[in-house]
């Protein structure tokens, strides 16, 4: 590392001057991207072990500049150790180019500076002494990568800094954002690892890192938990402008299922409780359920009616949630704060606050409970430094960045950035204070097969093969069985489809792989239901979760529990069989898709109304091509079908550039999509 710069960083992530530095002392700063991986190179001997944070946290332009320095020059190795390498989607096809292609330079916009080693990750062209290692992967982005799945490390989260002090990082590289004389730096997006893995590599006794900053305009400004003094950095990078946009992840449609599995999910939380939920369209449908039910108690009331008239006397809706409106609020403690928890603050649902003081959230928990023990003093203490959303990341639309660029003082006032290590686990030395912060917890995530005994699968394939990574996942199941009163919520889609293919279901007797193993196993939901796997005996988890799954796949599911000897009876339940069907789903939710109570960006597009529409017809027409058979079936309908006439059809044919088709290809594209539109609409 640079000469000097010997520190260490203490529990609020200020700068403590171990050797008698000013921690105000301006680190060198450069603009020029080249001059900084010179002096980063010639601050380092021998291979270069760099750390960077996931996501938007990741200096694209820097790491660009380093890679291509280095790939260059087999002479010194190349060690990257990092997550979620975000890369914008390239079209697969000409058909997808026209849609994508105008979509991709309004979202990321032409200069985005794509990763590099990602690229040659993809193409598994990385040079032999470059090795880049990630422990959470873009889903399905890297499923082909050999190299990449070969270097991706299976590491819960909160171990992750760990593995970086192991591996000796001697440096660290992370985009942030500037005040207005750059005299502090803020990790904004990302105060997950950074703070965690430097203070493990100086624990070991081995030298700081090299600590290596490039300035974001773009970035939005994070003050509580994520500002520094500059001096924290050893350089400062400060390359000029234009400053390409910052990725955005688009929003994406929820559908009948998605809706169906968010709703019955929001009963499971109560009034007063914490909240963490993940990403996907299952989160979105989730957070628009608990707005509906702060917001609109009716209409949300309605929605769960039509999905299960019982469901109010759910034994789990009665221990563990409820119908009502927040009367109290939620405290919002996510390792990732995204679009879901912006509309939640926006309406009042996100608004518990917690301080970092136990005595006194006793008190006013106590207060709350009718005991009067909270005084005004403690009650105006709380409203003023409270804070009612605490994340170790955000990720989420250009609307939400700019949600966090234009947050009143009150509101910016009340979010934290935290380390991973606080936010996902409760053994970093704050366990009183933070279990009672943390009271009624709900964790919600995602999982893509679920066990009839309640194992989840929700990184990887039996083969091994990565998608995606396990994150914070554990980390928080098992925080719900540490927390009293707390519930871990694996949401699931009850069946998994792919065109052209049959439908396969999400609810399996037995996998070749598990993310969450079944003596963990609590609360699950599909869009059939909730299964409360809690403590329960086998047969009576094989039971709950065969009255979550679809109906076409019951049978065979009691039949492998009954001939392994784990239920008494292979007859699936009637009632079951009746209602798990996407048919009648479809059916009680076809008014409330009608009235515009789910609507189907419940957050937001980043699509036109024109791109919506296309949106719904190219997914049409992707299903009902991807066969032979179809595929002949819907040319041959398209060949015969009439010309595109309404304004709204002839819109989007021109947004696609086929308003006017040149040649044979192009007019039979021209009339599929027509034909999608049509069967759409």
């Amino acid at each position: 590392m640079a000469p000097g710069f010997e520190r260490t960083q203490d529990a609020t992530g200020e700068v403590r001057d171990d050797v008698g530095m000013d921690p105000q002392t301006a680190p060198p700063r450069l603009d020029r991207l080249d001059d900084a991986v010179e002096t980063l190179l010639a601050s380092i001997d021998g291979p270069l072990r760099v750390a960077a944070p996931l996501g938007i946290g990741k200096p694209h332009r820097l790491l660009n500049a380093l890679y291509a320095r280095m790939a260059a020059d087999p002479s010194r190795a190349l060690h990257l150790y990092t997550a979620l390498s975000l890369d914008p989607p390239t079209p697969a096809n000409d058909l997808q180019r026209r849609f994508l292609a105008p979509f991709l330079s309004r979202q990321f916009g032409d200069d985005f500076p794509r990763l590099a080693y990602v690229e040659a990750m993809k193409r598994d062209a990385l040079p032999a002494h470059v090795e880049v290692e990630e422990f959470y992967m873009q889903s399905g982005a890297l499923l082909r990568s050999r190299q990449a799945q070969r270097r991706y490390a299976s590491l819960n989260y909160t171990h992750v800094a760990r593995a970086i002090a192991d591996r000796g990082a001697n440096v660290f590289v992370q985009k942030v954002a500037a005040n207005a004389d750059g005299s502090r730096l803020s990790l904004s997006s990302n105060t997950d690892l950074t703070f965690d893995a430097v203070d493990a590599i100086v624990a070991r006794g081995l030298p700081r890192p090299l600590m290596v900053a490039e300035v974001d305009p773009e970035l939005p400004w994070i003050e509580n938990g994520a500002s520094v003094d500059a001096a924290y950095f050893d350089l400062v990078v400060t390359p000029p402008g234009p400053h390409p946009k910052l990725f955005a992840l688009p929003r994406q449609p929820v559908a009948d299922a998605e809706y169906a599995i968010g709703f019955f999910a929001s009963t499971l939380v109560r009034d007063g409780g914490t909240l963490q939920i993940g990403i996907g369209a299952l989160a979105d449908a989730l957070s628009h359920a608990l707005v509906l039910r702060h917001t609109d108690n009716a209409t949300y009331r309605r929605v769960l009616q039509a999905l299960d008239p019982d469901i109010e006397r759910h034994p789990a809706v009665i221990a563990s949630g409820g119908l009502g409106p927040f009367a109290i609020g939620l405290y919002g403690c996510s390792e990732m704060i995204n679009e879901g928890f912006r509309a939640l603050v926006q309406a009042g649902v996100i608004r518990r606050k917690v301080v970092d003081d136990e005595a006194l959230m006793r008190r006013i928990y106590a207060s709350e409970a009718g005991d009067g023990s909270a005084s005004e003093a403690d009650l105006a203490r709380l409203d003023r430094e409270g804070e009612f959303l605490h994340g170790a990341f955000y990720l989420g639309s250009h609307d939400f960045y700019d949600w966090l660029r234009t947050l009143d003082d009150d509101a910016r006032r009340g979010i934290g950035m935290r380390r991973v290590s606080e936010v996902n686990e409760l053994y970093g030395g704050r366990e009183s204070l933070e279990r009672v912060q943390r009271r009624e917890s709900r964790f919600f995530n995602t999982c893509m097969m679920a066990t009839a005994l309640g194992a989840a699968v929700s990184d990887a394939l039996a083969d091994g093969r990565v998608v995606s990574g396990v994150g914070g996942q554990y980390n928080f199941v098992a925080m719900a069985h540490a927390l009293p009163c707390a519930r871990s919520v694996l949401m699931l889609r009850a069946t998994r489809e792919e065109p052209g293919l049959p439908a396969i279901s999400s609810v399996l007797w037995n996998y070749g792989h598990t993310t969450i193993p079944r003596h963990l196993r609590d609360l699950y939901v599909s869009e059939y239901g909730i299964a409360d796997l809690r403590g329960a005996c086998d047969e009576d988890c094989v039971l709950a979760m065969a009255g979550i799954a679809d109906a076409r796949f019951q049978p065979l599911l009691l039949r492998s529990a009954y001939d392994h000897g784990k239920v008494d009876s292979a007859t699936p339940d009637p009632h079951a069989l009746a209602h798990n069907t996407p048919e009648r789903l479809r059916a009680a939710l076809v008014p409330f898709r009608a009235d515009g109570s789910l609507p189907d960006y419940p957050l937001g597009s980043d699509f036109t109304p024109v791109e919506q529409r296309l949106v719904k017809a190219l997914t049409w027409l992707k299903a009902n091509t991807a066969t032979r058979a179809a595929k002949l079936k819907t040319i041959a309908r398209a060949l015969f079908a009439p010309k595109a006439t309404s304004a709204d059809d002839l819109e989007a044919l021109d947004r696609m550039g086929y308003a006017s088709p040149a040649g044979a290809g192009e007019t039979l594209y021209a009339k599929l999509v027509t034909l999608a539109l049509r069967s759409t609409r």
